[in-house]
């Protein structure tokens, strides 16, 4: 795995407000090209929040999110116009959400989910955009004459594969993930588990991944920022904090998968 020296995306002094509820607090925290940075703490913490803010879902109230594009020029993403934003979100970015039927449509078919995508970014033959997403089907692990089938026929695991094929066949820099196996059985977890590290190795992806469990984060990330109450208590390199945690949060989230 690469890391440049300039951070693909730098977060300021981020706060968000429920009236007088700070859901995030003077967020800070760099992400380089082709690292992993897991989002951990329980419901409440404040993650989620984050990562809708993100996203672009939810404004900030204070400070600055700021993107180095692929052009290498850095750009706050307050200064986009909505259509600059669309385009980013159909090219660079991508977003897996925790249920895959608010990432996929399920009135079109598998082949149609993938090739939407493609042809946001300008793909026109149809014949190119099929091979793309039967390709694409099989690298998560879809059987290609499911290609015409309707999401909605899928497993809830199928259905988040999908989702992810959706999201990286047009080769995002950045992809931000929110609790990609909730809601799964333990089993269909550690397939697709295996089946995200391995693309996010293949690929060389740049992630942050918003996970209540420990167990998803110490396989995923390669740092983990811990939250509580919309703040960042602890930050680090993922085994060094799972291992050994400073900040009093962290240590009882940590004890307390130990002790399950």
């Amino acid at each position: 795995m690469m890391i440049d020296d300039k951070p693909l995306l730098r977060v300021e002094g981020l706060t968000m407000r429920y009236g007088s509820f700070a859901a995030c607090n003077d967020i800070n925290f760099d992400l380089y090209p082709g690292e992993v940075l897991g989002i951990v703490g329980e419901s409440g913490s404040g993650k989620t929040s984050l990562l809708k803010c993100l996203a672009g879902d939810l404004e900030p109230d204070e400070g600055q999110i700021i993107y180095t594009q692929a052009n290498g020029i850095e750009k706050p993403m307050a200064d986009l116009t909505e259509a600059e934003r669309r385009l980013l979100a159909r090219t660079e970015w991508a977003f897996v959400r925790q249920h895959p039927r608010d990432g996929l449509r399920m009135g079109v078919s598998a082949g149609a989910n993938i090739g939407e995508r493609l042809m946001a970014t300008g793909a026109r033959h149809y014949g190119n955009i099929r091979t793309t997403a039967t390709d694409w089907l099989g690298k998560v692990e879809i059987d290609d004459d499911r290609i015409d089938d309707l999401p909605q026929t899928f497993s809830g695991g199928m259905q988040q594969r999908l989702q992810i094929a959706r999201n990286l066949v047009t080769g995002p820099r950045l992809v931000l993930m929110d609790e990609p196996t909730g809601g799964l059985d333990v089993s269909v977890q550690a397939r697709l588990l295996d089946l995200v590290r391995s693309l996010v190795r293949q690929l060389n992806l740049s992630v942050i991944l918003v996970t209540h469990d420990l167990a998803v984060a110490r396989l995923l990330s390669t740092r983990l920022m811990v939250m509580q109450r919309g703040q960042v208590v602890e930050q680090g390199l993922t085994d060094q904090i799972l291992e050994d945690p400073q900040a009093p949060y962290s240590q009882l989230l940590v004890s307390s998968v130990l002790q399950v």
